[in-house]
């Protein structure tokens, strides 16, 4: 129980500051530079962001268990009322996947804009057109692409399921969040700079961009030292017929007066 929610925090930070998806795999860049010019904006785009990666991994969690991978239930299910048993055990529908999560996307991302447009109206026109564009957001294909590889093609003990899944794609937006609300604040502090003007816009952005990327990189090997924090010592166990490891305590007790081993 504790290796499991170990490797349950070890996703969690990982996802959201050693792998950050926006400065570690540079995807969801669109939005990150196009709504990261005041911090409420940010923060409200994060968020949205946070609430519909979590609905597009769940769905797609789903999906792909339980219909795209091979010898999943409800596709055999489904083929054994056409082909034979042993024929519908072998189908394979995890071609439909770019197809299936795009669409899980799309509507994922049409319910939130009708929950913001409906309760938030301010928060609606802010966003503008990239509300919609979410739709088109690397980001959230990518977690839903990387729950496909943790879902076929492993073997069963290495298999992630539904908690693993969520974990991912919660804490990766509240990297997002983390990521764009920085550089929301950067930006709103570079407004009052004497940028060149022939970095202004774009150019001084995609440099703060770079530079926050260079320090999230201070993060790397976290996860090592805590999974070696989490992890309990494997006791050695000496082989039979071997000696055993002499103790701190018996080699002190061998040192003679000057330093020296004395012969056994």
């Amino acid at each position: 129980m504790t290796e499991y929610l170990g490797d349950i925090l070890l996703i969690a930070v990982s996802a959201a500051l050693i792998n950050n998806f926006v400065l570690h795999y540079f995807v969801g860049i669109c939005p990150f530079i196009g709504v990261s010019r005041r911090v409420d904006m940010a923060f409200g785009m994060g968020c949205a962001v946070t609430f519909v990666i979590t609905v597009a991994a769940f769905l797609s969690w789903v999906v792909t268990y339980f219909v795209l991978q091979p010898g999943a239930p409800l596709a055999r299910w489904a083929a054994g009322l056409f082909l034979k048993p042993d024929q519908a055990a072998g189908v394979n529908l995890s071609v439909l996947s770019y197809i299936v999560y795009i669409f899980v996307i799309a509507s994922s991302v049409q319910f939130v804009e009708m929950y913001v447009r409906k309760f938030f109206l301010s928060l609606y026109k802010s966003f503008g057109v990239y509300l919609p564009l979410i739709t088109t957001n690397c980001a959230i294909l990518f977690a839903c692409l990387m729950i496909q590889s943790k879902v076929i093609g492993v073997s069963p003990a290495e298999q992630w399921g539904l908690l693993e899944a969520l974990v991912l794609a919660a804490f990766a937006g509240i990297g997002f969040t983390i990521a764009i609300v920085i550089m929301a604040g950067i930006r709103e502090e570079l407004d009052h700079c004497d940028v060149p003007k022939s970095l202004r816009g774009a150019g001084i952005t995609l440099i703060v961009s770079g530079i926050l990327a260079l320090a999230f990189l201070g993060f790397s090997g976290m996860d090592r030292k805590l999974k070696a924090l989490i992890s309990p010592p494997k006791p050695t166990v000496a082989r039979v017929g071997e000696p055993a490891a002499p103790s701190p305590a018996g080699q002190s007790a061998r040192l003679t007066g000057h330093g020296q081993l004395r012969a056994p």
